[in-house]
C-alpha cells in the first residue's frame, strides 16, 4: 500500500468552506473510486487555515492511474475544482509508506494529532523499529492510529497520527506517558536521532468520510 497525505492551505476563514465542498460535491463524485479516503481533518492547533486528507492506493502505479482518471472526470473539473481553487493558497503532498495502520479509533468525537519528525539521515530503520517496540509502554495511555515514513516530498521523515477523546485527555495521556519508565527509555534513545519535530492538532470532518465506516473519523 501507498498513502498520500494532502495538505491544503487556504485563505483565512475558507477551511470550513473547503471541507463542506469536499464532503458534499467532491465525495459524491469521487466516492472511493479514485483512491480510498482514510480521513479528512481541519487543523485546530499548529498551522492554521488548513485541511488535511489521507488517501490510500494499492501502489504508486494505481495512484497514477486513478489520479489520471480523476483529472478526466468532467464533473470533477466543472463542478468541484472551481469551488476550491479560489480559496487555495498552496498544496503540499506527502507520499507515505506504512509501518503500522491506519487503524480507526474506538468511539466518536475524537481529536487527532499528527506528529512529523525529521530524522537524521540513516536513522529511519533503527528509530522506527525502536518506536514500534516501545508501543507496549506508550499505548497504555492512548492508541496509535498509524505510522508512516515519507517516500516524497519530505526526506527522512516519519509521520504518526494519534487519537484522543478530547484535548484534556490528550494532556492527561501525554503527561502519564512521560512518567512511564519504559517510555522514558525510548525518549532517551529517540532524541539523538531527531533533527526537527512538528505537531498539529486536527478536528475530523465526518461529512467528507461518510461513505465508509472503516474510515478513521
Amino acid at each position: 500500500m501507498i498513502y498520500e497525505l494532502r495538505t491544503y492551505t487556504l485563505k483565512p476563514g475558507a477551511a470550513p468552506i473547503a471541507a463542506k465542498n469536499a464532503g458534499t460535491i467532491a465525495r459524491s463524485i469521487r466516492g472511493d473510486d479514485y483512491g480510498k479516503l482514510e480521513g479528512y481533518w481541519l487543523t485546530e492547533v499548529g498551522p492554521l487555515n488548513q485541511v488535511m486528507h489521507l488517501w490510500s492506493y494499492a501502489d504508486l502505479n494505481e495512484r497514477a492511474e486513478k489520479r489520471k482518471a480523476l483529472s478526466s472526470n468532467s464533473s470533477w473539473n466543472n463542478d468541484y475544482l472551481p469551488k476550491i481553487r479560489e480559496y487555495l493558497v498552496r498544496q503540499d503532498i506527502r507520499l507515505l509508506n506504512p509501518y503500522r495502520g491506519p487503524t480507526a479509533p474506538t468511539g466518536e468525537n475524537n481529536i487527532y494529532e499528527l506528529r512529523n519528525y525529521r530524522l537524521r539521515p540513516g536513522s529511519m530503520k533503527i528509530w522506527t523499529d525502536t518506536f514500534l517496540k516501545a508501543m507496549e509502554h506508550r499505548e497504555k495511555y492512548s492508541k496509535l492510529v498509524g505510522l508512516w515514513s515519507t517516500e516524497a516530498g519530505q526526506p527522512n521523515e516519519v509521520c504518526h497520527i494519534w487519537s484522543y477523546p478530547s484535548f484534556e485527555e490528550r494532556m492527561r495521556a501525554r503527561n502519564a506517558a512521560v512518567g512511564d519508565p519504559g517510555w522514558q527509555e525510548f525518549l532517551k534513545f529517540s532524541g539523538q536521532h531527531i533533527e526537527e519535530m512538528w505537531s498539529t492538532l486536527m478536528l475530523p470532518d465526518r461529512k467528507s468520510t461518510r461513505l465508509n465506516s472503516s474510515h478513521l473519523v
